[in-house]
């Protein structure tokens, strides 16, 4: 299952930066996780300090 961010994502801009395949953009109010392009890697979940991105 992929990766989504929840609304407690404070837009800091880490996981983006740590996405190897580039799934992650900044959205409207918060990150949003391209779920067709992302590999399920943990890396954004791994740096986030809210820990917003979750596996659905």
């Amino acid at each position: 299952m992929a990766y989504k961010i929840t609304d407690d994502c404070i837009s800091c801009g880490a996981c983006e930066a740590e996405c190897p395949v580039n799934a992650i953009a900044a959205g409207d109010d918060k990150y949003v996780i391209d779920a067709d392009a992302c590999v399920e890697c943990g890396a954004c979940a791994g740096v986030c300090p809210v820990s917003a991105p979750v596996a659905e």
